[in-house]
C-alpha cells in the first residue's frame, strides 16, 4: 500500500501520448515543484527546493491530460509514488526510479481559469486517438487554438463528445 501525494507545480513539457502494445494510453510528463522564499536582507524572491517529478497516467487520464494540459502550465496531481526498475541496456545493470503514478490532474486556478466539459467515456482504449491527432495537427497548423471549433468538429466526429450541456 502506498500514500498518497499531491503536487502543486508546473508542466515542463508538454505531455506526451504513447499507446502501449495492447492499445492503452499512457501519459508521461513532468511536474517541477518548488517554494518561493523572500530573502529578508534584500526583499527578492527566489524558487528553493527544486524538484522534478517524473509521471505517468493511463487510460482516459492520459487522454485527457494530452487534450487539456501543456507546457507551462500550473498543475495540481494527485497520485503515489512507485519505484520503477530496469536493466540498463548499455551496461546491463540493474536502474530504479522513483516516479508518480497520477490518479487526477487539473489546472491550478490560482491565477487562471478553465472550463470543464465531460469526457467521452470510451474507456481510454486509444478511442480518443483520432482526435487528439486532429486538434494537434489543426494546431500545428496554425490555429494555435486546439479548443476551435475545426478541433472540437473533429472530436465530434471521432466520438469526442465534446459537448455544450453541462454533466450533470
Amino acid at each position: 500500500m502506498s500514500t498518497s501525494m499531491t503536487l502543486t507545480g508546473r508542466l515542463t513539457a508538454p505531455p506526451e501520448l504513447r499507446f502501449s502494445p495492447s492499445g492503452v494510453a499512457v501519459a508521461a510528463f513532468t511536474i517541477v515543484t518548488s517554494r518561493r522564499v523572500k530573502d529578508p536582507a534584500s526583499g527578492e524572491w527566489s524558487d528553493a527546493d527544486t524538484t522534478y517529478w517524473d509521471c505517468k497516467a493511463f487510460k482516459q487520464l492520459a487522454e485527457n491530460i494530452c487534450e487539456s494540459l501543456d507546457k507551462g502550465m500550473e498543475v495540481v496531481a494527485v497520485g503515489r509514488a512507485v519505484q520503477e526498475s530496469w536493466e540498463d541496456k548499455q551496461t546491463g545493470g540493474k536502474r530504479s526510479k522513483i516516479s508518480v503514478r497520477v490518479d487526477a490532474i487539473g489546472p491550478s486556478l490560482r491565477s487562471a481559469t478553465a472550463k470543464v466539459t465531460k469526457a467521452s467515456g470510451n474507456s481510454g482504449q486509444g478511442g480518443g486517438r483520432q482526435a487528439y491527432a486532429q486538434a494537434r495537427q489543426q494546431q500545428s497548423a496554425g490555429s494555435g487554438d486546439p479548443w476551435s471549433a475545426a478541433a472540437q468538429s473533429a472530436g465530434q466526429a471521432a466520438g469526442g463528445g465534446w459537448d455544450e450541456a453541462p454533466p450533470f
